[in-house]
């Protein structure tokens, strides 16, 4: 049986490997957001049609047209080579896509360019102290003032605040309608006057997360995304794009390609681990979970270019098979460390910088984050597979 793309693709897959050759070691390497390094690297992935492919040319993006086994081919052979795949994050992941789909001319025009070039960070204004897995229930306001909307609350738990220059948020505009309909879509800087960061130190020991507190912050009343009361709207395609995010499969096959070169250098008794055939079978299953992902992956890329694919069910694994795969995978490093696994921090033992401590700890909070793995399931199950609803127990008088 021949798996291969067929000749077209081979030929593709030649000239990334050409690229790959000469321009590989020019990739970062937990390069800062806006270091030099990483910010000209995703200028010449995007010039080479390597990242932002299918962004059109008049917003910055390199403007090739969807191909899935292209997009696929650039993933395998970067994780291969274990190269940077470009920058992410809220604003790339989730809000272009969103702007694309959504958004006015004027907003596609001002913030996508910035954005995937990396000149424009963004963080995400949903949660609440008071709402978290009923987001809907959301109570920070935003009133109109001529011109002007002046916005009053708290969000929590919102990534990369302290260096984001925008925010995309949720606000209540319409307080009488109901709550689903009375949200908005705001977009504004988080320089303007009235905002307040306040760190929040998680279970990696690092502040990835934040509280943010408004008072009266002015925003001028055309930077709302869609019309006022669509926000939920908005918000649930953003989401959409946010579950793909979480599950990145390209990201994990790289991952994987780093815990099979752990597992060739890491020894017990003089074996090494790659050999050991527990932690072989242990490997094989991580493996064959990868390889299930990227195959979901591959029936939601095709379902974009048939619109008659119904890929729902598809979409809503993502989040769930994703970060639960990935703890899963950076806790067998730690395992085939075995003492060393335990290190952490500045321990002059800890390999790799401590990234598989570090990312075992991080998905482990993506796990929670973001939806937690049960909310995941019963939106897979009410949702996907059309079971029961859970039972919702009546109020008391």
């Amino acid at each position: 049986m021949d798996l291969s793309f067929g000749p077209e693709y081979e030929e593709f897959r030649q000239t990334v490997r050409s690229f790959i050759a000469e321009h590989g070691e020019k990739s970062p390497r937990n390069a800062a957001l806006r270091s030099p390094e990483a910010l000209q690297w995703q200028k010449m992935l995007i010039e080479n049609g390597y990242t932002a492919r299918t962004i059109p040319k008049e917003y910055g993006g390199y403007g090739g047209t969807p191909n899935m086994l292209h997009s696929r081919i650039i993933a395998e052979e970067f994780a291969d080579a274990r190269l940077n795949p470009g920058l992410g994050g809220q604003g790339i992941s989730m809000l272009v896509p969103t702007l694309l789909e959504v958004g006015t001319q004027a907003q596609k025009e001002q913030f996508i360019k910035p954005t995937i070039n990396g000149e424009m960070i963004w963080c995400q204004g949903y949660s609440e102290p008071g709402a978290g897995s009923d987001l809907a229930s959301l109570t920070t306001s935003a009133v109109l003032d001529g011109d002007e909307w002046i916005i009053n609350g708290q969000k929590i738990w919102t990534s990369t605040a302290q260096l984001a220059d925008w925010i995309f948020c949720l606000v209540r505009t319409e307080p009488d309608a109901p709550k689903h309909r009375g949200i908005s879509f705001l977009l504004f800087e988080m320089s303007t006057p009235g905002i307040e960061v306040r760190p929040l130190i998680d279970m990696t020991g690092a502040a990835n997360f934040n509280e943010v507190f408004f008072t009266d912050v002015r925003v001028p009343k055309q930077q709302i995304v869609a019309q006022r009361g669509e926000g939920w709207a908005v918000a649930n395609a953003v989401l959409s794009h946010e579950r793909d995010s979480l599950g990145n499969p390209n990201a994990t096959l790289l991952r994987l390609n780093a815990l099979i070169e752990l597992m060739k250098t890491e020894t017990v008794g003089g074996n090494r681990l790659i050999d050991h055939p527990v932690y072989r079978d242990r490997l094989m299953q991580l493996q064959g979970r990868v390889m299930a992902m990227r195959f979901n992956d591959l029936r939601i890329l095709s379902s974009r270019l048939n619109k008659d694919q119904d890929a729902r069910l598809a979409r809503m694994i993502v989040k769930l098979q994703g970060t639960e795969l990935r703890h899963d995978l950076e806790g067998m490093a730690i395992d085939i460390m075995g003492e060393v696994g335990l290190s952490y921090e500045d321990n002059p033992y800890t390999r790799s910088g401590g990234s598989w401590q570090n990312q075992y700890m991080y998905f482990l909070g993506l796990i929670i984050g973001g939806g937690t793995s049960q909310i995941q399931k019963n939106i897979i199950s009410e949702r996907g597979l059309d079971l029961p609803r859970e039972p919702k127990i009546e109020k008391s008088a």
